[in-house]
């Protein structure tokens, strides 16, 4: 991941470009595509609606796409025998050897119906709690590739190797009477059964994965969104729901989604800063005048993996004071009583502190000087 991994600066950053373009260039304000595309703090109401009606219409019109059987199995067929000239048809022993195994392929059936949703939205939330800035670009992300996936859904039904006529392959979600699967009579009255060219399980499981090994601080973590994929594909094989040529069709499909993303918002998702200065922006709109970048908020409720120290080590702003009686510069400089630093009386900089010599007093206890020709009383 090293192509696209993201450091700590990274995450520290704020997306700040965008409101010094706004107060600098006053045109800018008349482009409302750029205001769209500019990053912005998701909000919980507007999410929750948008994923909600999104997958409501994704569903509605993959359900209504007319189940062409006769195609569908012809495409299936077409599939097996493309698979078994290239030596890789192997989906038919994988499904027979986990059925066997019944502890394991309850497991899998549960897997297959169940993580797809559960994690995804899991993702989802972390996103939106821990990297604000980076969350409407890595969902646009998951929302095109879902979108585009209704285009071979349509143009190419197919029909999963558990539908296969001819066909040995057993349908484990029916088998095992698995709670939620696409087996269930209830799921097949209501979800088309043959889209299953391209596999979103793994369009979505990738997307998961990806951003979790990018963006996830602990290694442990970053190994898991590694091996969610590898799963997904294992898992879709041996319940006999997918080809693995199924599987390539989605990762297509995300291809095409981060395209979509990358164009949109002018760089790839993970490389957007992490946070948004919302109040910075409000204030320099209002104020016509440019507003330097503060530094990024410290690990907050949601970051799992918590923040990095700041590049002086102790998790201050780069520059800071530190101990030893340094001004705030960080340079040195004594302060004076009013927090500025002496300065020479002719403005040629600052002085040097000079220590009182013998039989002096300190400057606080001298007496005070009198103007010429008075007299000190007493």
């Amino acid at each position: 991941m090293g192509a696209i991994s993201v450091g700590p600066k990274d995450d520290h950053r704020v997306n700040s470009a965008h409101v010094d373009q706004e107060t600098t260039d006053p045109s800018s304000r008349r482009r409302p595509l750029d205001r769209l595309r500019r990053p912005r703090r998701p909000r919980i109401w507007f999410e929750l609606l948008l994923i909600a009606v999104s997958y409501t219409v994704y569903s509605y019109i993959r359900n209504a796409v007319p189940e062409q059987v006769e195609a569908a199995q012809r495409h299936a067929h077409q599939i097996w025998d493309l698979q078994q000239a290239m030596g890789l048809d192997f989906e038919l022993a994988v499904n027979h050897a986990v059925n066997d195994v019944t502890w394991l392929i309850v497991g899998v059936n549960y897997f297959y119906a169940t993580l797809h949703f559960v994690v995804t939205i899991g993702v989802l939330v972390w996103l939106f709690r821990s990297h604000p800035g980076r969350y409407g670009a890595t969902r646009l992300v998951l929302f095109a590739t879902t979108a585009v996936a209704l285009v071979g859904y349509y143009f190419y039904p197919l029909a999963p190797p558990r539908l296969m006529e001819g066909m040995d392959f057993i349908d484990t979600g029916l088998v095992h009477q698995t709670w939620g699967s696409l087996s269930s009579e209830s799921m097949q009255n209501v979800s088309n059964q043959y889209a299953a060219m391209p596999s979103m399980h793994i369009g979505w499981s990738l997307w998961c994965g990806l951003t979790i090994a990018v963006l996830a601080r602990r290694r442990w973590l970053k190994v898991l969104g590694a091996l969610y994929p590898v799963a997904t594909l294992f898992v879709i094989v041996a319940t006999a729901n997918h080809f693995w040529l199924d599987a390539v069709g989605g990762l297509v499909c995300l291809g095409f989604g981060f395209l979509v993303s990358a164009l949109w918002f002018g760089s790839l998702c993970y490389r957007l800063p992490r946070h948004i200065a919302v109040e910075q922006a409000a204030a320099a709109a209002g104020a016509g005048s440019t507003v330097p970048a503060p530094a990024g908020p410290r690990g907050g409720p949601g970051d799992a993996e918590g923040e990095e120290p700041g590049p002086d080590g102790d998790g201050g702003p780069p520059g800071g004071g530190g101990s030893g009686g340094d001004g705030p510069a960080g340079d040195g400089r004594a302060v004076g009583g009013d927090g500025d630093a002496a300065r020479a009386p002719d403005g040629e900089g600052p002085a040097e502190r000079r220590l009182p010599g013998d039989g002096e007093l300190p400057r606080q206890q001298r007496p005070a000087q009198l103007p010429a020709g008075a007299r000190r009383s007493g």
